[in-house]
């Protein structure tokens, strides 16, 4: 029997690379507003991978999150379009794409004219965990049987209730720029009912990520370079849309969608989707005022 790929592995692994040095089968072209990079160095806008713009409908004041934001271009983008008088936190999970966030952080927050973006270790599944705080709490304590893993797993229970990483409605808006696909099988789904208990009440999310036309066979699952380069974790479209409404979202609608398939493989058509999706009132509003301007809607 054949080893089960490690996709978190297989991930960190190659973002780590990307974090040194841009690899280009990783993106999607996108076309961002220009005023928003000029105050971004060039290494940030270097190894920037993603798929589409979900910084474009985000409002002054919102307090944002954005997960898997790497070398955080979307994050410096989002710092600029809510203002001061709003906050943008990135949350990865990949130490060396956010040793390279955190050097610009303080430099392009000066060049802005307000610092209001933070960079937090954790699993966009678990939005609950504080790695970075979990890593301190270990740090002396020997893993090495069952009951040091049954401590370490109570642990981090309680980091969860106590000191959570991202707290229950406390952001207005989530953001993500290709990163959902790369989340490990068993724990996509859960990322879903993570995004909308970190929300506020009229919060919403607007996820742009890599959507497949047709199942992906088990065979392309298991290549580390397919499923690292946002290919083989995509979800069909449809599952996409109704993971969220599954999670308790109103007004789930497509924003942005492709025409041409980023990559064929196999005969499987692999493009980007932006969509947006509200977790309460707002989005009923929403969808009364606008008819989801020829979006589809769940």
């Amino acid at each position: 029997m054949s080893q089960k790929l490690n996709v978190e592995s297989a991930v960190r692994s190659r973002y780590s690379v990307a974090s040194q040095q841009r690899v280009e089968a990783l993106c999607c072209p996108v076309n961002y507003d220009p005023r928003f990079l000029k105050v971004i160095p060039q290494e940030i806008l270097d190894r920037d991978y993603g798929c589409g713009d979900p910084s474009k409908h985000l409002r002054p004041g919102d307090r944002v999150l954005d997960l898997g934001c790497g070398a955080g271009k979307i994050c410096f983008i989002a710092s600029q379009v809510v203002g001061p008088e709003g906050q943008v936190i990135g949350v990865d999970m990949n130490d060396d794409m956010l040793t390279l966030a955190r050097r610009y952080q303080r430099t392009v927050g000066e060049a802005i004219g307000w610092q209001n973006v933070e960079f937090r270790k954790g699993r966009i599944q678990d939005l609950a965990l504080d790695l970075d705080r979990f890593d301190a709490e270990l740090k002396g304590r020997s893993i090495t049987g069952v009951e040091a893993f049954i401590e370490a797993e109570t642990l981090s229970e309680e980091l969860r209730l106590r000191q959570p990483l991202i707290p229950s409605d406390s952001v207005d808006a989530v953001v993500s720029n290709c990163v959902l696909n790369l989340v490990k099988p068993g724990a996509k789904r859960k990322v879903f009912p993570e995004v909308f208990r970190v929300l506020a009440q009229d919060g919403r999310a607007v996820i742009s990520d890599i959507v497949s036309d047709k199942p992906v066979p088990e065979d392309l699952h298991q290549d580390p370079e397919l499923w690292s380069g946002c290919v083989a974790g995509a979800l069909m479209e449809p599952e996409f849309l109704e993971a969220f409404a599954a999670a308790g979202f109103k007004n789930v609608r497509i924003l942005a969608r492709d025409a041409k398939p980023w990559r064929v493989v196999e005969g499987i058509e692999f493009r980007s989707v932006t969509i947006e999706a509200w977790k309460g009132k707002a989005g009923q509003r929403q969808s009364d005022s606008n008819g989801c301007d020829g979006g589809k809607c769940c």
